[in-house]
């Protein structure tokens, strides 16, 4: 297949997991490359995922690793032969890749995790929420931008109407920060109420009444894979957004989340505790 000119996080997935596979087997490079007949740079472009890769070449390469996991090697074998052309494609040249890899990563999801201290998550935001939240950057956005920006993670929104299961674990302190003026506020308070109704999604809140509470550096999105080992941890830095996919950093994280989750009030309780602070705004 030809080379690549632009690697998605997908496709660099889907290489790096190859190559976890054959580094498991004990297999150098260039072994496993003469098994397939070919040379260890071909083998490393498949592993980049500059190079694309067969359903047959995945299979062999599965089989000479010793993988015993149908499940696994049919999940690489769907990412390998994939064409899907999701609505993300709309922005691509328009905004940072990071942007249409998260898409592409929801697009994928069987499950989805959310901690956030402060700021509302922004499968949760409203538009005005978003547009400042955006827009509030050094040097400033210009306006064209900022409107792909904001229409972007308005459209994110459809992973919510596939009614995969959807957990938000939000900190009071989110809650309250008034990113827009009053009015605003009770709209997007509102707006978590109305989503929290979904039979799929779960919002709970961490109050800060919470004693002995020291997690407030676990802010995260954890998007479940077609199988365990293709979880994903994605978490925003000041130079960008992080994609991890190792399987120590992801039983840290799934660890992490189930004391976030462990720490916050009840779905139910979490409902009374927005809808009266709705009524405080």
């Amino acid at each position: 297949m030809a080379r690549r000119t632009q690697v998605t996080a997908r496709q660099e997935r889907l290489g790096a997991e190859l190559r976890k596979l054959r580094e498991a087997a004990g297999l150098k490079g260039r072994e496993a490359a003469a098994l397939l007949g070919t040379d260890a740079g071909r083998l490393s472009q498949i592993e980049s995922g500059v190079a694309g890769v067969s359903e047959e070449t995945v299979r062999r390469l599965v089989s000479h690793y010793a993988c015993d996991d149908p499940e696994l090697t049919g999940a690489l074998v769907a990412m390998a032969t994939e064409r899907t052309r999701g609505w993300w494609e709309e922005f691509r040249g328009q905004l940072p890749t990071a942007f249409l890899d998260l898409s592409e990563l929801e697009h994928h999801a069987t499950y989805y995790w959310e901690v956030s201290f402060l700021h509302i998550p922004g499968l949760l935001q409203t538009e005005a929420y978003a547009r400042r939240i955006l827009g509030h950057r050094v040097p400033e956005l210009p306006a064209p931008e900022l409107d792909l920006r904001v229409r972007h993670r308005l459209a994110r929104r459809v992973i919510l109407d596939k009614a995969i299961p959807y957990t938000a674990v939000i900190h009071e302190a989110a809650l309250r920060i008034r990113v827009g003026d009053r009015a605003a506020a009770g709209v997007q308070l509102a707006h978590i109420l109305d989503l929290s109704e979904w039979d799929h999604v779960t919002v709970r809140v961490i109050p800060f009444d919470l004693d002995g509470f020291a997690g407030a550096d676990s802010a995260m999105v954890y998007v479940g894979g077609v199988v365990p080992k293709l979880d994903t941890v994605v978490r925003d830095g000041p130079h960008g957004t992080t994609f991890i996919d190792s399987e120590a950093q992801l039983g840290r994280f799934r660890t992490l989340f189930h004391r976030m989750e462990a720490a916050s009030l009840s779905p139910e309780r979490s409902h009374d505790f927005i809808h009266t602070l709705s009524k405080e705004v």
